[in-house]
């Protein structure tokens, strides 16, 4: 199977912009297209997307993610990042439409969405299919908060009973070090032969995005196109399940 993750950054680009937020509030169109086409060239099984819009201004009110799995002919599911409990972000024009989604190639036996307890972004996305069950995050800001998600991932992740893969923006600014007791306690191994830059695209210096897999899974490659859809470059990995 081929896992690709991506954070498209709301498809709104990836060139460097003067201006920190300037990225984030621009028309999407053309951009989508980019990263459709991208997909379609990389022929993924499983794709997870950070950073979608599910409907504003930006993207002319059309979910992202079923424009894309439309266009790839497969399926998709998508959750906003917020949780309902937290009531001022669900009423805000443009983050209320912000969240993540799986794009999947076979039928999806079954979905679950979690929402750690702690940050702003706490939504954990599972998607179980036939042998595997895939993990998608995107974790806090602040150290302290991500730890203390990771804590809630880490259950979560032992407490399967298929092989899995969980992949996403972790944020982890210091590099995969960072989550070394994350890995341990989980038993999860990386799929990356090393630490591997993913952020920004155009000069990329930091590795925040991750893919990590259970034993019973073997990682047969692994690479990171240079291309610049996004601030972040994507992940594929081509894997077997033993």
């Amino acid at each position: 199977m081929r896992f690709l993750l991506y954070n498209i950054r709301y498809g709104t680009g990836g060139n460097m912009n003067r201006f920190p937020l300037s990225g984030y509030i621009g028309k999407t169109r053309l951009h989508l297209q980019e990263i459709t086409h991208f997909l379609h060239e990389t022929n993924p099984d499983v794709i997870g997307l950070i950073e979608v819009d599910a409907g504003s201004y930006r993207s002319g009110r059309l979910n992202q993610a079923q424009q894309i799995a439309e266009s790839l002919g497969h399926y998709h599911t998508y959750r906003g990042k917020y949780p309902d409990s937290n009531r001022l972000l669900k009423l805000l024009p443009v983050l209320n439409k912000q969240g993540n989604a799986f794009i999947c190639r076979d039928s999806i036996t079954r979905e679950h969405f979690h929402y750690v307890t702690k940050g702003m972004k706490r939504l954990v996305m599972e998607l179980e299919l036939d042998r595997v069950v895939f993990i998608l995050v995107h974790l806090a800001l602040s150290y302290r908060t991500r730890h203390e998600q990771l804590r809630e991932i880490k259950t979560i992740v032992r407490n399967l009973d298929k092989p899995c893969i969980v992949g996403g923006d972790f944020n982890v600014f210091t590099g995969r070090g960072e989550l070394e007791l994350f890995m341990e306690a989980s038993g999860l191994q990386s799929a990356a032969p090393d630490d591997t830059p993913t952020f920004p695209s155009w000069k990329p210096k930091m590795g925040l995005d991750f893919v990590f897999h259970s034993p019973g899974i073997r990682m047969k490659s692994f690479r990171v196109p240079q291309v610049l859809y996004s601030d972040h470059l994507p992940l594929v990995c081509d894997f077997e399940i033993e």
